[in-house]
């Protein structure tokens, strides 16, 4: 089993940054890739940036040019910094991990921007 801890979510205003972290632990052999999701309020859960083993990046094109995904590999860790932040980024954001046929979602982590 893999487990995911994120981090790094808050209340920040228009145009700020914040930086998101999702640490795997456990059988983290076999993990083909990693990304961040988001559902805001009565909306469905939406892809914001993956990155594969082999670094591999895809963006939303709503979060492109102002998201950077990247991650550590030793640390089994994947960040999101999020710059020029809008009230339309807010939501709560999930780290998702593929491995093998299994997909694991961590438990959430609220952002908010406020105008």
């Amino acid at each position: 089993q893999v487990q995911l801890v994120e981090s790094g979510g808050g209340l920040v205003q228009f145009g700020g940054s914040l930086r998101l972290s999702c640490a795997a632990s456990g059988s983290v052999f076999s993990i083909v890739n990693m990304g961040w999701y988001r559902q805001a309020p009565g909306r469905q859960r939406e892809l914001v940036a993956i990155i594969t083993t082999g670094g591999s990046t895809n963006y939303a094109d709503s979060v492109k040019g102002r998201f950077t995904i990247s991650r550590n590999s030793a640390r089994n860790t994947v960040y999101l910094q999020m710059d020029s932040l809008k009230p339309d980024d807010t939501a709560v954001y999930y780290c998702r991990c593929v491995r093998g046929i299994d997909i694991i979602w961590g438990q959430g982590t609220q952002v908010t921007v406020s105008s």
